[in-house]
């Protein structure tokens, strides 16, 4: 987590449009020469530089609303930022030690809206401003299609998720861990945070280191500490049977922007399957803001590519270990606990039918 983990830092600015739109027309003529006078940034063989901390938090949703438009009034905005705001004040108020336990299955009012779930907002960050590019306060990340959600799954798709489906159903949810989700058993990092392509999770942790060479870029993600390296130019790929995690990445510019395609995903990561393939485009397009774009291309899983764009806004902070490991105690527990019950069900079964007897 990061050194000022509750700190807003998404409110540094995701675009210098949402920080002239509150400014005197005096500041905000000032701040726009300001920004007429950046440069970009360069590495010693002349691109640009990309390297340092970002963060991806925003409470942009991935799909638009039913209803909304692709771009959110002044007032929209207003609504949506205060509204966090008013519940990361309610959330972080201190816990009463003396209240009862929440019923099983259900939350304590302080808690996230999440069944068994009880972090109050200490834990919690996921933003506490909406996307802006060029300008815009974005109603979704996603913008194409046109109507800012995912495309419809093709029948093929389906038949491979009632397939799935049907695998695990010869299991009980608890019988092993690898019936347990990739997340759980920290094999990489929740949601699509380490991609590709990248998302926040609306949680937490949704930060990022860049390291930049010539040769190879690397992005680690702190939501499990995954580090994954993109390697530049035109390389030989890998072979279809090899489909290791965060899949087969290479990069090349074109001008100012870094173009990375990948393929190969691991089949467990979300979104993927054998043909897809995701497109990420990364542009420094202010001192502050690195505008991240991706494009899904899978026809076997969707009638229509689909994508989208999503602020990253520079982190002045430091990144910690996530400590997430396969060999987590907890995952340890869960599967203890689930034979313990096992034990105590058949005991309860022999005693009945001794008293049967």
């Amino acid at each position: 987590m990061t050194a000022r983990f509750f700190t807003n830092f998404t409110a540094l600015s995701i675009a210098a449009a949402s920080v002239l739109s509150a400014l005197s027309p005096v500041a905000a003529q000032a701040q726009a020469r300001d920004a007429s006078d950046w440069v970009v940034p360069r590495t010693p063989d002349g691109h640009p530089d990309l390297q340092g901390n970002w963060s991806n938090a925003t409470l942009t949703p991935l799909s638009r609303p039913g209803g909304r438009g692709p771009t959110l009034t002044a007032e929209e905005v207003k609504r949506i930022e205060e509204g966090r705001e008013a519940l990361v004040n309610e959330r972080a108020e201190a816990s009463d030690p003396n209240r009862e336990a929440p019923p099983a299955g259900g939350t304590d009012p302080i808690c996230i809206d999440a069944p068994t779930t009880c972090y109050n907002q200490v834990y919690i960050n996921a933003g506490s401003r909406v996307a802006v590019v060029n300008g815009e306060s974005r109603s979704s990340l996603i913008t194409m299609p046109a109507d800012g959600r995912m495309p419809s799954r093709t029948p093929e798709s389906r038949q491979r998720a009632a397939d799935a489906r049907a695998l695990s159903a010869q299991f009980g949810p608890y019988d092993h861990p690898e019936v347990r989700p990739v997340a759980e058993r920290c094999l990489i990092s929740f949601g699509s945070n380490a991609g590709p392509p990248m998302l926040p999770n609306g949680w937490y942790n949704n930060n990022y280191t860049i390291v930049q060479t010539p040769d190879h870029i690397l992005i680690m993600a702190e939501m499990v500490h995954d580090a994954r390296i993109i390697r530049m130019g035109d390389g030989p790929r890998l072979p279809p049977d090899q489909r290791p995690w965060m899949g087969d990445s290479w990069g090349h510019w074109e001008g100012d922007v870094l173009v990375v395609e990948t393929t190969n995903l691991h089949p467990m990561q979300q979104y993927s399957s054998p043909d897809m393939k995701v497109t990420e485009r990364f542009s420094r397009v202010a001192e502050d803001v690195l505008l991240y774009e991706f494009t899904i291309d899978d026809p076997t899983t969707y009638t229509e590519p689909w994508g989208g764009q999503v602020p990253m806004v520079a982190l002045n902070d430091n990144l910690y270990e996530y400590a997430c490991h396969e060999g987590n105690y907890a995952l340890a527990n869960i599967l203890q606990g689930a034979r313990y019950e096992e034990r105590m069900n058949a005991q309860e079964q022999t005693d009945q039918q001794n008293n049967q007897r």
